[in-house]
């Protein structure tokens, strides 16, 4: 199965994706940070929109959601634990929950650390993930309504996808990631590389987004907080994995 899939910046930093299934030409959005990309974009493909997708209820990923729903009529998709805070929800999912996209379907998996309730959405037969705020390029998000064992934890669920998983991830904030990356792990030849392909790529303008699951595991510090060689540089060898990833979060805090 394939799809087709549509990164569009919004807003400073953020993206909203569309995901298209060509088989019965039913489009998914995922995340609205804003509406006017997204219809551009749409008018742009010829395609209308069936579905939206919201991983979690912060204004950034849902402040499009009222003006697409005017125009296109979807059905809005977001977490039972958010959806008060959410406009215009018709669907309410839960961890273990499926969407199908057409004939495309996507698994839901709670992942509260950025927000209590946030979900990422994982379509297994294309081998997609869209992780909102949770997991980002070379980084994580912000804890904020949850603690960092939390987010430990959805992280370690996250990582646990197969190695060909895209991550499309809700910002463009590699770059800074990476100089962060390369302050706790400053030995890792792996990251090097990715951190120049990264500087790269923004240099021409380009995104950083997806990045693959595989990469992420061995070059992400996030993703890492059992790794013996993170633990060590930040000073806590043979630390519980949770212990070692509040702290390797609360030095990305502060960095």
């Amino acid at each position: 199965m394939t799809a087709d899939i549509r990164l569009i910046p919004c807003l400073k930093d953020n993206y909203a994706v569309l995901v298209r299934d060509p088989a019965s030409n039913t489009v998914a959005l995922v995340d609205a940070p804003e509406a006017g990309p997204i219809i551009a974009t749409l008018d742009a493909e010829g395609w209308s929109l069936d579905l939206i997708l919201i991983t979690h209820h912060h204004h950034d990923h849902t402040g499009g959601i009222a003006a697409l729903v005017e125009r296109y009529h979807p059905e809005v998709v977001a977490p039972a634990a958010e959806a008060a805070r959410i406009p215009n929800v018709t669907r309410t999912v839960r961890e273990g929950d499926h969407v199908a996209v057409g004939a495309l379907d996507a698994a839901v998996i709670e992942t509260p650390g950025h927000t209590l309730g946030q979900v990422n959405y994982f379509f297994e037969g294309e081998r997609l993930l869209f992780s909102g705020d949770t997991l980002f390029a070379l980084g994580c998000g912000r804890v904020i309504e949850g603690d960092p064992a939390m987010m430990w934890h959805s992280l370690d669920k996250l990582r646990a996808l197969p190695d060909d998983t895209r991550i499309y991830c809700g910002h463009e904030y590699t770059a800074a990631n990476a100089k962060f990356a390369l302050s706790v792990d400053p030995d890792n030849a792996g990251l090097q590389r990715r951190a120049t392909e990264v500087d790269q790529l923004r240099a021409a303008g380009k995104p950083t987004v997806p990045s693959l699951m595989g990469e992420e595991r061995t070059i992400n510090p996030f993703l890492r907080g059992d790794d013996p060689i993170i633990a060590r540089n930040v000073g806590l060898a043979g630390a519980d994995p949770a212990r070692v990833f509040t702290e390797v979060r609360e030095r990305k805090n502060h960095f």
